[in-house]
């Protein structure tokens, strides 16, 4: 890679430098809520993760840097957006953990579509409700990526796809699925139903139909529902779907932790797929 000019590159030696002000105390989840979205940013965690957030169009804001992996943003196109570099004492001061992969990038974020506008077109979308635990999000999101999902629907009560544990965990795939956030929840399934999408609800009571059994009407254009780790989907969510579905168990287990679940729902609803 070609290095970044030294003299664009801002050295950091105190970690309340007002200028890395976007990477202050990152473990916070409190305060980064009330930081990042009012601010319009997100951060970005890892060469790779960066690289994903440039590839799908997202405009930097700035960059901290451990001093020693400058060579790391030599080829990206950093525009005007500045680059701090500093110890690595003095990012483990700043953003409140190890910088271990050593990049961090601020991202403006990009105004949410509208529900209609992600579903257009769209032949198997998951939505969440009450997925709060961001590891958890983003682990779905790398999931439905991979298993070719259209987008993915929040209910307003669902964590920040954007926020630095769900962007890492997700290794940037949060970029490549369009979401939108349903307004009215669960009166909003009502949207997906009138567009055509049969809503799925996941569930492991023992009257739902194994997910395997399912109907090629009910797989041609699906939209899986699945609720937060422990307590499911609301009984007024499950009201909302057209059917109930589980996944069987075996050896006496009641269910899976929601991505494992979501990544395993939707193989087996993408198996009869073309292959890509």
């Amino acid at each position: 890679m070609t290095d970044v000019p030294t003299a664009s590159v801002a050295e950091i030696i105190d970690p309340e430098d007002p200028r890395i002000a976007d990477y202050r105390a990152l473990t916070d989840v409190e305060l980064r809520t009330r930081w990042e979205p009012p601010n319009g940013l997100f951060i970005a965690e890892g060469e790779l993760v960066l690289r994903r957030a440039f590839r799908a169009g997202y405009r930097p804001r700035s960059f901290l840097v451990d001093a020693k992996r400058l060579d790391q943003l030599g080829d990206l196109a950093t525009g005007e957006a500045p680059v701090y570099a500093a110890s690595p004492a003095v990012l483990e001061r700043a953003t409140g953990f190890h910088v271990h992969r050593g990049v961090l990038g601020s991202f403006h974020r990009r105004p949410l579509p509208a529900v209609p506008e992600v579903i257009r077109g769209a032949r198997r979308v998951v939505v969440l409700e009450d997925v709060n635990n961001h590891t958890n999000l983003g682990a779905i999101f790398r999931g439905a990526a991979a298993l070719g999902v259209d987008a993915v629907l929040l209910s307003p009560t669902c964590a920040d796809p954007l926020y630095r544990r769900s962007v890492r965990v997700s290794m940037g795939e949060v970029f490549a699925v369009p979401y939108a956030t349903l307004g009215e929840w669960p009166a909003g399934l009502a949207d997906l139903r009138a567009a055509g999408f049969a809503v799925l609800a996941l569930t492991p009571a023992p009257e739902a139909v194994p997910i395997q059994r399912l109907t090629p009407a009910q797989r041609h254009r699906a939209a899986l529902l699945l609720g937060a780790e422990g307590a499911g989907l609301t009984p007024a969510a499950q009201a909302a779907s057209d059917i109930r579905v589980v996944i069987p168990m075996r050896r006496g287990v009641d269910s899976l932790n929601v991505a494992a679940a979501t990544a395993v729902a939707l193989w087996e609803l993408a198996r009869d797929d073309p292959e890509v």
